[in-house]
């Protein structure tokens, strides 16, 4: 019984956090959204807000069936939990093979993604706030080179282009000293039309993706011990559902039998019942 107990709480306090935690996220998400402009295009690939809350939604409901069917003993909430949480180990493991089997594809699909965010970039704060924070965390700029820039209508360098910041790049991409106090927003002004090794006194010129490339592999065990936890994490909330479902059969079954052994003794009393020696069991 103490052994039970331990799988059916560990299971539900595993799965209560992640309920808050997706409920957190939902309403940060929801919070992001009403806080943005009507005319901003909604995009699941490139709209952080929206993100959160298509995350936040799916960890919500799945959490939701996890939490509640450890705590009322259900074996359909548990059943339909377990078998989501495989799906979505099925469909990790499947994206990971797909992944070393067509690295090239999945390189050109990537540099596609951020190149939408590039051009995006004015058009939604939330998005422009994710890529500074990437072109500062990782010292880069733009998907390949800085001269990706051009790509934004606010940044593109040609003499039609009516915009102040035409030919240049985002403040985000400016290499800042140890004693600068005062953020220059107008650091990257004009910097597409410099050289590479003339922009590179001020701004950062390798591309974001192949710096995050770079770091990736300098982290293969940060990166490598997070992707284990996750999928550790996964397999041991299966193996706590699976082992709560099989429990509960158990105790269903023992049911069961206990019923039809007691039916069988009340039947056995019956046919053993002793009548008065004088009984009369004429039909009149």
């Amino acid at each position: 019984m103490k052994g039970y107990r331990t799988i059916k709480y560990t299971l539900f306090v595993f799965c209560y956090i992640f309920w808050v935690s997706s409920s957190v996220l939902v309403a940060v998400g929801i919070y992001a959204k009403t806080a943005k402009e009507k005319d901003v295009v909604d995009t699941l690939t490139v709209d952080p807000a929206l993100v959160l809350i298509v995350v936040g939604s799916v960890m919500f409901i799945v959490t939701f069936f996890g939490c509640f069917g450890a705590l009322r003993n259900a074996p359909c909430l548990l059943k339909t939990f377990l078998g989501i949480l495989v799906g979505i180990l099925l469909l990790q493991t499947t994206a990971a093979v797909i992944g070393y089997l067509f690295t090239d594809m999945v390189m050109e699909r990537t540099e596609k993604l951020m190149m939408k965010t590039i051009i995006r970039y004015r058009d939604d704060p939330d998005l422009e706030n994710v890529i500074d924070f990437i072109q500062k965390k990782f010292q880069c700029c733009g998907v390949q080179t800085y001269r990706d820039w051009s790509h934004n209508v606010y940044f593109e360098c040609s003499e039609s282009n009516p915009s102040l910041e035409a030919c240049g790049v985002p403040f985000s991409c400016c290499t800042t000293s140890h004693n600068q106090t005062v953020l220059n927003t107008m650091c990257g002004y004009g910097m597409q039309e410099m050289r590479q090794s003339s922009a590179g006194e001020d701004i950062f010129t390798v591309g974001c993706l192949e710096k995050i490339i770079w770091w990736t592999k300098h982290n293969l065990f940060l990166v490598a011990g997070l992707t284990a936890g996750l999928l550790l994490l996964e397999v041991c909330m299966i193996s706590l559902a699976a082992a709560q479902i099989s429990r509960i059969k158990k105790v269903q079954q023992q049911k069961r039998r206990n019923e039809n052994r007691e039916m069988s003794l009340r039947r056995e009393r019956k046919d053993s019942y002793w009548y008065p020696a004088f009984s009369d069991f004429s039909d009149e």
